[in-house]
């Protein structure tokens, strides 16, 4: 076997595995662990692999902070399917939070209610494509303003949902891990987030595929506090098992 060919193989293995050890790569490829750990070396100066604690994984497990206007140019038609998907869970005279990111400005931009809708909302940009609605009744969270998702964070936000109950959380993630739970890049989002969570009935997490097998830098929360995950059809089929065999409900938008 040539060296492409043990790298092609190598790749091939970590498209229909979550992670590969590096002892079960020289196993059974049969070739040194010297050769392997080359062969990895190679593939990750490359892009093509991570390489993390005697294991392979397919990317770079650890995500970055990007501006919203970074973001919005990202995966735009999944969005655009997973908010369409996700307004469809609202019911009338329902009572819901909106986090912040991309993906919640993308369900922002559909939701029309013919009933009455109260909001509460951390993403500015969510509050001023709904401000236009009279249907729609909004409290915009106070706070200090993140430049980087054009939402608040902070005790004033924190305060005002410890009064308030509500049917349901649309949560946007910069990571959803199977081991570590869903993450964003920022601990002070993580902490409004958690108590989102708290104030609301449902947690539904709206995430396009590329967030899966991905951790930011601060942890939300594990996934068993979740309810509901709405993704693209890329999501890693490995990963959409897993997340069904927790429990938890899985939407495929535009399927």
């Amino acid at each position: 076997m040539t060296k492409e060919d043990r790298q092609n193989a190598i790749l091939d293995q970590l498209l229909t595995q979550e992670s590969v050890l590096v002892s079960d790569l020289a196993t059974s490829l049969d070739v040194s662990l010297v050769t392997i750990r080359k062969d990895l070396t190679e593939l990750e100066k490359a892009g093509k692999l991570y390489r993390s604690h005697g294991k392979a994984i397919l990317i770079n497990p650890f995500t970055n902070n990007r501006s919203v206007n970074e973001k919005e140019k990202l995966k735009v038609e999944e969005k655009q399917l997973i908010g369409a998907e996700a307004v469809k869970l609202l019911v009338k005279d329902d009572s819901i939070i909106l986090a912040s990111g991309t993906t919640i400005h993308a369900l922002a931009c559909n939701i029309h209610p013919e009933n009455r809708l109260m909001v509460v909302s951390a993403s500015l940009q969510a509050t001023m494509t709904l401000a236009g609605n009279d249907n729609i009744d909004i409290i915009q969270l106070g706070g200090m303003v993140r430049h980087s998702s054009v939402s608040v964070v902070g005790q004033y936000s924190m305060e005002i949902l410890r009064g308030c109950s509500f049917t349901k959380l649309f949560l946007g993630v910069d990571g959803i891990d199977l081991d570590f739970g869903i993450s964003t890049t920022d601990i002070r989002e993580a902490e409004l987030n958690r108590s989102m969570m708290q104030a609301a009935q449902k947690t539904i997490v709206l995430a396009d595929s590329s967030k899966f097998g991905r951790r930011g830098f601060a942890k939300i929360s594990g996934l068993e506090e979740v309810d509901i995950i709405i993704t693209d059809s890329k999501i890693p089929q490995y990963m959409a098992r897993k997340i069904e065999e927790m429990g938890i409900e899985l939407i495929i938008a535009g399927s």
